[in-house]
C-alpha cells in the first residue's frame, strides 16, 4: 500500500470533526488491521465506521480488532454481543475489566468464562482467579484445586458479597472456611463473620470469637439458622445464658 492510498484512510476513518467518521469503499478495501485497531481508538468513531470495519473479513482475522469492537462504546450491540461469544477466554476476560464497557455486556462475558470453568486447564483457572472480574473471581472460590481458590481470595475485584456466597454455598469446602476464617482481609468484615458463623465447618475457637463482636440479639436469632455443630451452638448459646445472667445479677 502506497503512501497516500494509507493517507486517504486515514483520513476518511478519521472523518470530519463535525460529522460522524465513515469508511467509504476504497477504506473497506484497503484497511489493514493497524488501521482499523488506530480508528478503534477513537472514542468518537460512529456506529456506521464500526459497521464497517467489521464487515472486512481480512481484518475481522485479528484478535485484536475483534476485541477492539466488541468493547468500544459505539459498536452496534448486535455485533458486539456476537463478537463477545466468539472471544477466546482470555480475551473475555480482558474485555470484561474495560472501564468502558457496558455493564449488561460485561455480565455476559462473566456469564461465557464461568460456563467455560469447567473446561479450561489449571493454569487458565490460576490466571483467571488472578485477573479476572469479582464475579468470576468469586465463582472460583468453589474450584476443587487449593491452588485455584488460593489465588481467587488475593483477587483485588473480589467482593465481600461473594465470599458470603460462597461460604454458605452447600458444595464449599472445610479447607475454604478455615482460610476464609484466619484471612486478613476477610475475617474481620463483619457480613463473613455472620456467615462463617452460619457454615458447619467454622472451627469453635473462631466461632466464639465471632460471636462475641454480635450483640447478644443477633447472635441468638443467628444461632437459629446457623449449620454449625451442635456441640458449638450448644456451647455458644449457654455462653447467652452465661453473659445474661450475668448482667441480671449487676443490676
Amino acid at each position: 500500500m502506497n503512501s497516500e492510498t494509507q493517507t486517504s484512510i486515514e483520513s476518511s476513518l478519521a472523518g470530519p470533526s463535525s460529522a460522524p467518521a465513515c469508511l467509504n469503499l476504497e477504506a473497506v478495501r484497503n484497511l489493514t488491521a493497524d488501521l482499523a485497531l488506530a480508528a478503534l481508538q477513537d472514542r468518537n468513531l460512529s456506529s456506521e465506521a464500526i459497521e464497517q470495519i467489521s464487515r472486512n473479513p481480512g481484518v475481522m482475522k485479528s484478535r485484536k480488532v475483534r476485541l477492539g469492537i466488541a468493547a468500544h462504546a459505539r459498536a452496534p450491540r448486535r455485533i458486539a454481543l456476537r463478537l463477545i461469544r466468539e472471544l477466546y477466554t482470555f480475551d473475555l476476560m480482558q474485555f470484561s475489566r474495560f472501564p468502558a464497557v457496558a455493564a449488561d455486556l460485561k455480565r455476559v462475558a462473566d456469564e461465557l468464562l464461568l460456563a467455560r470453568l469447567a473446561s479450561v486447564t489449571l493454569g487458565e483457572r490460576i490466571s483467571l482467579a488472578r485477573r479476572s472480574s469479582g464475579r468470576v473471581a468469586a465463582a472460583l472460590l468453589l474450584d476443587r484445586e487449593s491452588r485455584v481458590w488460593q489465588t481467587a481470595l488475593e483477587n483485588p475485584r473480589l467482593a465481600e458479597n461473594g465470599v458470603v456466597k460462597a461460604l454458605l454455598r452447600p458444595s464449599t469446602t472445610p479447607t475454604l472456611v478455615k482460610a476464609v476464617c484466619h484471612h486478613p482481609r476477610w475475617s474481620v468484615r463483619p457480613e463473613i463473620r455472620m456467615a462463617l458463623l452460619r457454615s458447619k465447618y467454622t472451627p469453635l475457637a473462631r466461632a466464639l470469637e465471632f460471636a462475641s463482636y454480635l450483640p447478644p440479639v443477633q447472635l441468638r436469632d443467628l444461632l437459629h439458622s446457623s449449620r454449625l455443630p451442635e456441640k458449638i451452638k450448644t456451647y455458644l448459646q449457654k455462653d447467652l445464658q452465661r453473659k445474661g445472667n450475668s448482667g441480671n445479677s449487676c443490676r
